[in-house]
């Protein structure tokens, strides 16, 4: 008898099979910079670190923002904590009961965090190609205590236009919004060079894995000038985690050295494998955004909940159920797999298609 698979916690850490294809968790699964390695050759640190973080990670980050000064950045476990105590410190701030504007689709995560700080989620739609309508945004922004914004974004792989993210800028600036920026996938964009949020309230979210391929060290960070947030973030992670690690803190200093090296021969590489799976989807008939950026696609499909259940028990395939996702009517898959491994879910979802789906 089939288990049923409610939550993508069920997949995560699954994968290791030789004959399971996943396309599930937003994995790297290329190696981080040699740089990274070399660190523990002599590593010997094992004591507690700075709640802000290692400053000489901090002064490297601050080397890569306009403008920033180490002060404005605190190293978090991954963005995940990043945005935990970002929105729990904007509850502590005045904005407790308040309402955080999300896009649908949105990353599984978000109305969980959100709910959890004390807020509440709303929500406005993605039109046809993925993108921001700024009059459905604005039109609800000024009931909220804040917003986030997600580009390049996780389901859909779609990259903001500038010129809507200048307008958002200016609004919650005037009326005076906190807008937490989650730019996890900043450098792993197709279209464009990242344009970075900026503004009295912005939250700048990101890590090191996605564009290291660090994604277990679980190192992130929050940048903002606002130091009102800083400091509240600094306070409350005190109380709760303390310092990130200061091991995957220096091997996360060790890899930005390898940056120029690195990230470009990569993004490269996830290009080619976006044109792979998108190209082979459209093949079979599947309606889908063409990825912007990061490294999912998020087709349509018949009753998604009872496909990610007949290819994963069926075919040996792991998707996320788009429900999770807000997409009711889609599944998610991560392309942060091989071409080989690639190829042979493309053929195992073909087979699908060609069989039992036809009976849905």
């Amino acid at each position: 008898m089939r288990e049923k698979i409610e939550s993508a916690s069920f997949f995560i850490g699954r994968g290791d099979d030789h004959d399971l294809i996943s396309f599930g968790s937003g994995q790297p699964d290329m190696a981080p910079p040699l740089s990274a390695y070399h660190v523990l050759d002599n590593y010997r640190e094992f004591k507690y670190g700075l709640i802000q973080g290692e400053l000489a990670l901090r002064e490297a980050l601050a080397r890569e923002y306009p403008e920033a000064t180490p002060d404005q950045f605190v190293i978090t476990n991954g963005a995940s904590e990043a945005i935990d105590l970002s929105l729990r410190c904007i509850a502590a701030n005045g904005g407790a009961g308040g309402k955080v504007l999300l896009p649908r689709p949105y990353y599984y995560s978000y109305p969980f965090n959100v709910t959890f700080a004390g807020l509440t989620p709303i929500y406005y739609d993605l039109d046809q190609s993925g993108k921001i309508d700024f009059e459905s945004f604005a039109r609800l922004v000024p009931e909220c205590a804040a917003v986030l914004i997600n580009s390049p974004s996780n389901p859909t792989g779609t990259v903001q236009e500038i010129a809507t993210l200048r307008k958002i800028e200016k609004l919650c600036d005037e009326l005076g919004k906190y807008v937490i920026s989650d730019e996890v996938y900043k450098d792993l964009v197709y279209v464009r060079e990242n344009y970075l949020l900026s503004g009295k309230k912005v939250l700048t979210v990101n890590s090191f894995s996605k564009t290291y391929a660090m994604c277990g060290l679980r190192v992130g960070y929050l940048y903002s000038k606002n130091k009102e947030i800083v400091q509240g973030v600094i306070e409350m992670k005190t109380h709760t985690s303390m310092n990130t690690s200061i091991m995957g803190q220096a091997m996360a200093l060790a890899s930005m050295k390898e940056r120029d090296a690195y990230v470009a021969p990569h993004v490269a590489i996830w290009r080619e494998r976006r044109d792979m799976i998108y190209e082979g989807m459209r093949a079979l008939g599947l309606d889908l955004y063409k990825p912007e950026g990061a490294f999912y696609v998020l087709p349509k499909f018949k009753e998604p909940t009872r496909v990610m259940h007949d290819l994963y028990y069926n075919y040996r395939m792991i998707t996320y159920d788009g429900t999770w996702f807000g997409a009711p009517d889609r599944l998610r898959f991560s392309y942060a797999l091989d071409a080989q491994k690639i190829k042979e879910g493309l053929n195992r979802l073909e087979k699908f298609l060609n069989t039992e789906y036809r009976n849905y």
